[in-house]
């Protein structure tokens, strides 16, 4: 079953955090609070004053202006110079429900696109058995289809045989179509990492700052199908190897970094990791099987094992940096 194993569920520790210890609304700023964090930012009973005054300030302005006001203000941004729009509207909505600001009513609510996209619809192509060696089929092209004509065939593909079926990514992502002869033949999904992962982190040895900072390093292989027509002994390995040699630039084309560690899950119950070991790739350890909307401690679906690849001897150093 080499070729076809493939994981796959995004495990992420719970989120959990203390509403913020802010004063009772009032015009004094000389209140003292201990500081909390939000989305790997510290924040002070100042910070939510001056949220309260720029609010008073602009009654006129949507949430998402204010939004975008007070991540100028704080030169809030992402690593690609884009303002932390979303996260930022997340903080004013918490602050918000704790009572400690007043956002203006909400204007316009958009369609959640999430909520309402089709799933993918079914193509039809060549399904005849395709056998032989790899040193046989000829070479294989690698096709990054994000945003590309064949990118609703890359999504169909996944609808239909990947057991997972497709699921649309956030964030920074990439799509690979892998073909030869004129066909498809496998499909590589790649995604941001998730933030917390004790295995991982332990294995990577880097603090929580530098977590914070470098997880964009990280690329996660969400999804790996090798169409089930397909039956060529080593393939899944030898796409696993080519692809490494690969992503980093391609991630940095895309998005203006580069890559320095993959990572996968594995459910065990289901497959036993093959290709990725004969790809080189190390079993780090696994998952806690909560995932991340778990309020509690109780394991509520299958523990997964996490496996990584390291693409630099200097990924330790790389990922440790905090300057």
């Amino acid at each position: 079953m080499a070729a076809r194993e493939r994981l796959k569920s995004n495990e992420d520790p719970p989120k959990t955090f203390s509403p913020p210890c802010v004063p009772e609304k009032c015009s004094s700023y000389c209140y003292e609070m201990a500081e909390f964090r939000y989305r790997g930012r510290g924040f002070t009973t100042q910070d939510v004053l001056y949220i309260r005054t720029l609010i008073a300030a602009h009654p006129g302005e949507s949430r998402r202006r204010l939004s975008q006001k007070l991540c100028e203000a704080w030169e809030w941004k992402q690593p690609n110079g884009a303002l932390r729009d979303m996260v930022c509207r997340g903080l004013l909505l918490m602050l918000d429900r704790a009572g400690q600001i007043d956002l203006p009513a909400v204007k316009f609510v958009p369609a959640n696109p999430l909520v309402q996209r089709a799933r993918p619809a079914p193509v039809r192509i060549d399904t005849t058995p395709f056998e032989g060696r790899v040193d046989q089929i000829g070479p294989l092209q690698f096709a990054q289809v994000r945003r590309t004509p064949e990118e609703p065939l890359f999504n169909s593909l996944l609808e239909q045989y990947h057991y997972l079926r497709y699921q649309q990514p956030v964030g920074e992502h990439a799509k690979y179509l892998v073909s030869t002869q004129g066909r498809p033949i496998a499909c590589l999904a790649w995604s941001s990492a998730p933030r917390h992962l004790g295995s991982r982190d332990r294995y990577i040895g880097w603090s929580a700052e530098a977590r914070r900072r470098n997880i964009r390093f990280i690329a996660y292989n969400t999804r790996f199908l090798i169409l089930p027509w397909v039956r060529i002994e080593n393939l899944a390995s030898h796409i696993l190897a080519r692809m490494a040699a690969r992503i980093s630039e391609d991630w940095q084309q895309m998005y203006g970094h580069p890559i320095y560690f993959l990572e996968t899950f594995v459910d065990p119950e289901r497959f036993r990791g093959t290709c990725y070991r004969a790809a080189n790739w190390v079993l780090l350890g696994n998952t806690t099987g909560r995932g991340k909307q778990s309020n509690s401690y109780v394991p509520n679906r299958s523990i997964k094992q996490i496996l990584g690849y390291s693409l630099t001897k200097r990924f330790r150093e790389l990922l440790a940096r905090v300057a």
